[in-house]
């Protein structure tokens, strides 16, 4: 059996917990070892729950232990770059939640630390190992649909609770941080460059004070990408490619079902009525686990990062873009 990179797992926070890890722990590559919580007895209870060998309560325990080799970091937003950088002044490998950082500059001092250290910093986008993601992207490469001109976005769900996490301004908290990161990688991905400026509009909840509705328009070289998040607003998930001569729709994007499969639309434009509608469905999968063998890869192999560190500083840029047009008023360039 080939070797598997042992992954420790920085908090309890519960995107590991339900979904990522236990996703982890079935995959080709990836078996994860031990988990840190600052309350030592809620990290061993997670520990038993997902068969975790070990629990340490505290982040510096796990960091020091010897036997891990790759760190997943889930924590709050404002702590990813902190952590990163202790877990690669470690040795370690790691893998860390969107968004990586709180801005651009933040996230741009990760490269120092990680050509100095040797170890590999990637950004959690699980979308980019998802097949449905990659097959959009080859019939877009491969012409399907013409000359892509056109991207449009929708990621919402709701939640208004002031003690949740995403809520609390401190913590990174927000739509834009928290889901618009997606339609801009999105948009990114599927265009192969970076927009040059963009226009962000954003409502900001009175009592909250995160943006509880953004919008943004992004224009890059080749055309534009539009899209909404709002973390107060029926839930709904989508992302249409629109070409010269075709469309795609991806029917659920971002939080793709691991017990059911997934469906792309293909649209030769015959007419507005769908009749020249083709579906292709993918098997069913869970991209988390897809995510972490393939980080486990880029270890054991030298296969490429799904989501490079250079990669995730330019979606920072773009957030950052998007925040300062909200706040201006104007079209924000997006600095290079």
């Amino acid at each position: 059996m080939s070797r598997k990179i042992r992954w420790g797992v920085l908090s309890t926070a519960n995107i590991g917990v339900k979904k990522v890890l236990p996703a982890m722990q079935r995959g080709q590559h990836s078996t994860v070892t031990a988990i840190a919580s600052r309350d030592l007895a809620k990290g061993s209870a997670v520990a038993a729950q997902l068969n975790i060998p070990t629990a340490y309560g505290s982040y510096e325990e796990l960091l020091a232990d010897p036997n891990i080799d790759a760190i997943y970091n889930p924590l709050p937003n404002q702590l990813h770059v902190p952590l990163t950088i202790k877990a690669a002044e470690a040795g370690k490998h790691v893998l860390c939640e969107k968004p990586i950082a709180m801005s651009r500059a933040e996230a741009e001092s990760l490269i120092t630390v990680r050509d100095r250290t040797g170890v590999l910093i990637g950004e959690a986008f699980m979308i980019r190992s998802h097949p449905q993601w990659l097959r959009t992207r080859a019939l877009i490469d491969g012409g399907r649909i013409g000359t892509l001109r056109s991207i449009a976005a929708f990621f919402s769900y709701f939640n208004a609770d002031p003690g949740n996490i995403r809520n609390r301004p401190e913590t990174g908290g927000g739509a834009l941080y928290d889901i618009g990161c997606y339609c801009i990688q999105s948009a990114r991905y599927a265009f192969g460059q970076e927009p040059t400026r963009v226009c962000g509009l954003i409502d900001r909840d009175p009592q909250l004070q995160t943006d509880r509705l953004t919008s943004a328009l992004l224009d890059f070289p080749v055309g534009h990408a539009i899209f909404t998040c709002s973390t107060q607003l029926v839930p709904y998930q989508r992302v249409h490619f629109f070409g010269t001569k075709g469309r795609i729709e991806i029917e659920i994007p971002f939080n793709a079902p691991p017990d059911r499969p997934t469906r792309l639309f293909i649209d030769n434009g015959s007419d507005v009525f769908g009749t020249g509608i083709a579906t292709e469905t993918f098997p069913i999968t869970d991209q988390y686990t897809l995510q972490g063998d393939a980080f486990s890869r880029a270890i054991l192999e030298g296969t490429p990062v799904p989501v490079s560190l250079e990669e995730a500083i330019a979606n920072m840029a773009v957030i950052d873009a998007i925040f300062a047009s909200a706040e201006s008023g104007h079209w924000q360039s997006v600095s290079s």
